[in-house]
């Protein structure tokens, strides 16, 4: 028997996988999460064999709900649904130690198949997803997409600084060759640029 908890944000489509899983497998869902605090909440409560999150959620989204899961259990093994698998988000997820990726598109007989693999200490990329992973033209460091992942919250260099632990130097160097590299005038434009192709 496999435990799962199940965080969707999108009712109809967790609701149905919390009822198809169990006839798809010897799956047994503990409990349901609408967004990624109540998926971190049910997760350190219930502590699944499997957690099967959703990428894209209110409030903190999945990759966020996985880290603060991780600083408890590190070893909680982790399914993650994505309807758009950006190279940015799939290299973020790897570094997080996430075992598992499905498209949402896919059969629950598919996601029961993926749980069982995951559960058995085994690794799965969906083929569309590790597709979309390959084509991965992005000319921006990590450290430059962490930069900019923080300036699109808002934050001034001093609180970037202070957010990553970096000298304010380090951080105007960062987005400056950031700038650079994507050809924009200010760190919010390289911002906005490095999010619609989907480097972040």
């Amino acid at each position: 028997m496999t435990t799962v908890v199940l965080a969707d944000d999108e009712m109809l489509l967790r609701s149905a996988l919390a009822s198809l899983l169990p006839l798809e497998g010897d799956i047994t869902v503990l409990a349901e999460a609408a967004d990624g605090a109540s998926a971190v909440a049910a997760t350190l409560t219930h502590r699944p064999d499997v957690l099967v999150i959703d990428l894209e959620m209110p409030g903190i989204d999945g990759l966020e709900a996985v880290a603060d899961i991780r600083r408890v259990l590190p070893a909680q093994v982790v399914l993650m649904l994505t309807r758009h698998a950006r190279p940015g988000v799939l290299r973020s997820a790897l570094k997080l130690g996430v075992q598992g990726f499905a498209s949402k598109a896919a059969e629950p007989a598919h996601i029961a198949s993926v749980i069982a693999a995951l559960h058995d200490g085994r690794r799965w990329i969906d083929q569309d997803v590790s597709a979309a992973a390959i084509v991965d033209d992005c000319p921006l460091t990590d450290r430059e997409l962490e930069v900019l992942g923080v300036t699109r919250e808002g934050y001034s260099v001093a609180e970037i600084a202070d957010r990553l632990h970096l000298a304010h130097g380090t951080v105007r160097n960062y987005l400056s060759s950031a700038m650079q590299k994507t050809q924009t005038h200010t760190r919010h434009e390289a911002a906005r640029y490095a999010r619609e192709h989907d480097w972040l």
